[in-house]
């Protein structure tokens, strides 16, 4: 009977998703650039915005959020910690109010008190919960270069902002993760050109665009404030990546794929990785991260346009539902995978 509740609930959730992908689906986003983001000496980070919708977070009683996840439950998660933290940062920086600093410096706290020093030396940000992600099992602890990336920019502009010297010895430790391939514990994929550093790590090339690019602007912001050759490195080997997949996430000069050309990606995912590209390409000069920044811009798209990648998402998001059979994993199956209980989906 259990099983039947669990399959009832998922194809509920399923409907649910579509029924709202559908009805919510724009071309725009309200996330934008922060010019005054990159040198030295600011506390801007990159993204910002006074609209965003928190709908799967919810605050623990010390105002830390927590991440609602269907096949998980509500788990910390350290890159929404550290984003929430650097959008409260904006709130500071725009308006000024003590609450938003203050807000921002409990994100820093929480970040400085769950970094975890592993055998290796490496300092990492893990994910205390098992997931399934398609077909890729990721069995608690596992990292993520998005977490990782994410967190280091956070800190970055906490010891900025509070030249706590703690913080700048964890930042000291972050980059190890970054030269271990996935194969060794890492985050590191090699290419041909350049490097990828993987958001699920096992989940294959080319992975996911935004967390790539969320890792790769944690690595700038460390290099800017230390100066270290060899996190400059890493970030360089990072960008020729990106130059190296980005054929692969594109579709036909209009849009971006999610993951591994799952599926089409939904709007606000496109338009988070349109505008990590235009910043990638605007410090780095980069005339191709330009290129295809100014390519995926929606408002290139002519109204035919918009009617293709509408139903292209539709149809390539629930083939992906279909083809993972979505509605048939729970929070159960996925604890049984983790522990070997169960065998792993192909």
């Amino acid at each position: 009977m259990n099983g039947t509740n669990d399959s009832v609930e998922g194809i509920s959730y399923a409907l649910r998703a579509l029924w709202s992908e559908i009805l919510r689906f724009r071309f725009d986003y309200p996330l934008e650039i922060d010019l005054d983001a990159g040198p030295k000496e600011s506390l801007h980070y990159y993204l910002y915005s006074e609209k965003l919708s928190w709908s799967i977070m919810s605050m623990d009683s010390e105002g830390i959020p927590r991440a609602r996840i269907r096949l998980a439950g509500m788990v910390y998660k350290p890159a929404y910690i550290a984003w929430w933290g650097l959008v409260q940062l904006g709130h500071f920086l725009h308006h000024h109010d003590e609450a938003s600093r203050e807000s921002f410096l409990k994100q820093v706290n929480w970040l400085e008190s769950h970094a975890v020093v592993r055998a290796d030396g490496s300092v990492v940000w893990p994910n205390n919960f098992d997931i399934l992600q398609g077909t890729t099992l990721l069995k608690s602890p596992w990292i993520s270069a998005f977490d990782q990336g994410l967190a280091i920019s956070a800190l970055v502009r906490g010891y900025r902002l509070t030249q706590r010297p703690y913080l700048l010895e964890l930042l000291q430790g972050v980059t190890h993760i970054f030269a271990l391939d996935v194969q060794e514990g890492g985050l590191r994929e090699p290419l041909p050109s350049g490097v990828l550093y993987s958001e699920l790590p096992g989940q294959g090339i080319p992975g996911i665009q935004d967390g790539f690019m969320s890792s790769l602007l944690g690595l700038y912001d460390l290099y800017v404030e230390t100066g270290d050759e060899a996190t400059g490195m890493l970030f360089a080997d990072g960008i020729k990546g990106l130059r190296t997949m980005l054929p692969a996430w594109d579709y036909r000069k209009r849009w971006s794929w999610y993951g591994s050309r799952a599926y089409l990606c939904p709007p606000s995912y496109h338009w988070l990785n349109r505008i990590l590209l235009e910043i990638l390409g605007r410090l780095t000069s980069d005339p191709v991260l330009a290129e295809y920044a100014e390519a995926w811009k929606p408002g290139h798209l002519s109204a035919l346009q918009r009617v293709e990648i509408f139903i292209a998402f539709l149809v390539t998001k629930n083939a992906c539902r279909i083809r993972n059979r979505t509605w048939r994993h729970n929070r159960a199956k996925v604890q049984d995978l983790a522990a070997g209980k169960a065998a792993r989906p192909i």
